[in-house]
């Protein structure tokens, strides 16, 4: 199980709105076969490993990070698959949410004879897969919020300087992390500061993340770098009522998918919001690289899951940019993230969090 979760990852930021699902086939201690969810969400994984495994598949067992699913979509159901090939028995981690499979594909295996046995790392694959999982039984993919910082907490200078805080190592890192997530988000104060491209470069990757900007007004230029390359990869833009019609059809022209938001008091995208909207689209997985109100925004609204934090040794000062726009906290209560890692990333560091969730 733990090849067929390694196997999984591989899919991350390219199957959505599937799971990234592995599967391993195995007969007498020997791998048969092997596979993962191709980019767009299929080939699915069982089917991969049934056919590098063959006919020696028969009397095999199967190992699924996921449910395989008892539906006919796009492809037909992968428990059919399973009981065509005549497994013995099937291995798998998580029971699929999803309310067209959710314990069916386990019921049609078992009622073809095969052996099932449920819950087998499941913790690691819940994990992997909490993106995908969360949009179905919360409405919104997960949000991966990404800050690089001095040593005192600080993302520009004092005259707005920014480029380049890390160096080339955390920043290559970065590039990794948006190519195993669905999309990138920033806001409109990134946009128009740094005119950011936001794909994925030098990494060999052909299948490119979702670029998103969250800009109630479209202030953002549709002459940007992101306007620019909207054909060649996709941008969606968040907006509210107050956008203009003339800067929407500017967008739309430069084919960007415009997506309406509500929005707060102050004219801001509702963050909540625009992550329903993102996750009713098929998103899991987001990658959020700032700036400090966006930021912000997510940590008060308990909306930012994992925070990744490359530390240079640097110093700004305090009339330098904030990591993070004021939040209003006045006492000082549980911490409200745990550390799950601290690596060196050159002449940097990089640590990573969890927020803490009830129970």
């Amino acid at each position: 199980m733990r090849l067929a979760l390694g196997l999984a990852a591989r899919g991350l930021g390219n199957t959505w709105p599937n799971p990234a699902v592995g599967c391993v086939i195995v007969r007498d201690g020997v791998v048969l076969g092997r596979g993962w969810t191709q980019p767009g969400g299929r080939p699915h994984a069982e089917v991969r490993a049934l056919a590098q495994a063959g006919a020696a598949a028969r009397g095999a067992t199967a190992y699924v990070t996921l449910e395989p699913c008892a539906h006919h979509g796009k492809t037909p159901p992968c428990a059919e698959a399973l009981i065509a090939a005549g497994v013995a028995r099937v291995v798998t981690a998580l029971t699929d949410p999803d309310p067209r499979v959710a314990g069916r594909g386990h019921a049609m295996l078992r009622a073809a004879g095969i052996a099932v046995t449920e819950g087998v790392e499941a913790a690691a694959a819940r994990r992997a897969n909490l993106g995908f999982l969360m949009r179905l039984t919360e409405g919104r993919p997960l949000v991966t919020l990404k800050l690089a910082l001095t040593l005192d907490a600080r993302i520009a200078t004092v005259t707005g300087a920014s480029r380049w805080i890390t160096g080339p190592e955390a920043r290559r890192r970065v590039h990794l992390m948006r190519a195993s997530h669905d999309a990138v988000l920033v806001g409109s104060g990134t946009a128009r500061a740094d005119d950011p491209d936001l794909r994925v470069r030098d990494l060999g990757i052909a299948r490119q993340p979702v670029r998103i900007v969250a800009d109630s007004r479209l202030g953002v230029a549709a002459e940007s770098r992101l306007g620019r390359s909207a054909l060649e990869a996709p941008v969606w833009m968040l907006h509210g009522p107050q956008a203009s019609v003339p800067a929407r059809m500017a967008w739309a022209a430069r084919g960007a998918e415009l997506i309406a938001c509500e929005t707060d008091a102050l004219g801001r995208i509702d963050i909540a919001d625009a992550l329903r909207r993102l996750g009713e689209r098929g998103l899991t997985r987001i990658f959020c690289e700032g700036g400090g109100g966006l930021a912000a925004s997510l940590v008060q609204a308990g909306l930012a899951d994992e925070l990744v934090v490359f530390t240079a040794g640097r110093l700004f000062g305090s009339d330098g940019t904030a990591g993070l726009a004021a939040l209003g906290v006045t006492e000082i209560d549980a911490p409200d993230w745990e550390l799950v890692g601290c690596e060196a990333m050159g002449a940097d560091l990089m640590h990573r969090w969890r927020r803490r969730r009830d129970g």
